[in-house]
């Protein structure tokens, strides 16, 4: 297999507040178009399974009595345009009650644009990983190397070298298929090519779906640190594996 938040495991979604129509149209246009190629995947419910995978850059998961592929790889530039459509599809699900359409859609153009994942995968201390289904991308994954960027976060974070799971979604359509542990598996796999001691990530502290997720892979919370989505702060909790 070849070679990180908002984690987007929630299905919560946040009240409508101080819209920009025009923009949030916009946004809503491409929301609907992911939506709508991810039709026929199938929703098997709200938790995430683990399956069993082959480590060849396939990974088999079962649906009732028929078994599908999705492939997990790294992603290139040219895929910039369809992860930040899935981006914008899947961030909104993983905001707290509180965050207004507004500040989502600030975060979106600003974090989550197709040239701002231009500029991730040309960054040698990131890597993307996308998760494709039937040649189209139903999820994906970024990875940092390096110390944490914020000094509390350091100082939380004990394992070095350590890489942080920056972002990990999955299209709604492929919640509790099996589909996310795929990816969290190709994920570790990765990092203990690469000679990682441990992973880090951070999650929302009403996000309790994607807390009992990381728990189940092993993760444990360690501190706590905030989150700028628009002009609000958010509170996550910072948890860590050992690999």
């Amino acid at each position: 297999m070849t070679p990180h938040p908002r984690l987007g495991l929630s299905l919560v979604r946040p009240p409508f507040a101080r819209i920009d129509f025009h923009r949030l149209f916009k946004w809503k246009h491409r929301v609907r178009s992911v939506s709508h190629a991810a039709q026929g995947v199938g929703d098997c419910g709200e938790d995430a399974t683990a399956g069993q995978y082959a480590h060849n850059g396939e990974e088999h998961e079962r649906r009732g009595d028929s078994t599908v592929t999705v492939e997990i790889n790294s992603a290139g530039i040219w895929d910039s345009e369809a992860i930040a459509d899935v981006a914008a599809a899947t961030f909104p699900l993983a905001c707290p009650p509180g965050a207004t359409q507004d500040d989502i859609a600030t975060f979106i153009d600003d974090v989550l644009s197709a040239e701002r994942f231009s500029e991730y995968l040309t960054d040698p201390c990131r890597t993307v990983l996308k998760v494709t289904h039937q040649g189209a991308i139903v999820g994906y994954a970024m990875l940092i190397d390096g110390e944490p960027a914020d000094p509390e976060v350091a100082r939380t974070v004990s394992l070095r070298p350590v890489t942080e799971i920056s972002k990990l979604y999955v299209l709604p359509g492929n919640h509790g298929t099996g589909v996310a542990s795929a990816l969290m598996d190709a994920i570790v796999e990765r990092a203990l090519a690469a000679d990682c001691a441990g992973l880090w990530l951070g999650v929302n502290q009403e996000n309790l779906r994607a807390q009992r997720f990381y728990q189940k892979h092993g993760f444990e919370t360690v501190g706590t640190k905030t989150f700028l989505v628009g002009s609000q702060l958010h509170h996550d909790f910072v948890m860590q594996r050992a690999l």
